[in-house]
């Protein structure tokens, strides 16, 4: 085979990206790392929504057979419903919203001060309190920057957007 031969072949094996000629092995082996990853995070996320469904039901029963329900533990079931939520979400729109952890942090210290809130020191419970007040100033900011900042191509922001203008 003359050089103007292999050249030629070599062409057949390239992708043209952009400006740039890669390799089809190169993008070959991307989509086939890009499909791993993806599987993991599947895999990981049925465990995790699996794992949380277990959860539970394993408070329901504790509470059934104690015949008795506390404020602890609705938030504990809280905390569980916004686990599946999360994993829903992601499921559904292939996009994780930081103000769902952020809420998930806000009940969890809720209901550590609520459990706690005989045996905690001053200190300790002016932590916790301040702590839940900088969650929810976060979760303020990033909704405000989502509303005033929207990303492209994002429907909800422009949703509300329209209806903050209407209800001006």
């Amino acid at each position: 085979m003359t050089n103007r031969g292999k050249q030629a072949s070599r062409k057949t094996v390239a992708r043209k990206i952009g400006f740039l000629e890669v390799p089809l092995r190169k993008t070959t082996i991307k989509i086939f790392n890009q499909r791993l990853l993806s599987l993991t995070e599947h895999i990981g996320l049925l465990v995790i929504a699996i794992a949380t469904v277990f959860a539970m039901a394993s408070e329901v029963i504790t509470m059934v057979r104690a015949v008795q329900l506390t404020l602890s533990d609705l938030l504990l079931l809280f905390l569980y419903l916004e686990v599946l939520a999360m994993v829903g979400l992601y499921y559904n729109s292939g996009k994780l919203p930081v103000r769902f952890p952020l809420y998930i942090g806000m009940v969890a210290l809720a209901r550590y001060l609520i459990l706690d809130m005989k045996a905690m020191d001053d200190w300790r419970m002016l932590a916790v309190t301040s702590s839940i007040l900088m969650l929810t100033l976060a979760v303020f900011l990033i909704r405000l920057g989502h509303v005033r900042y929207p990303y492209s191509g994002d429907e909800s922001s422009s949703e509300l957007r329209q209806t903050d203008r209407v209800q001006n």
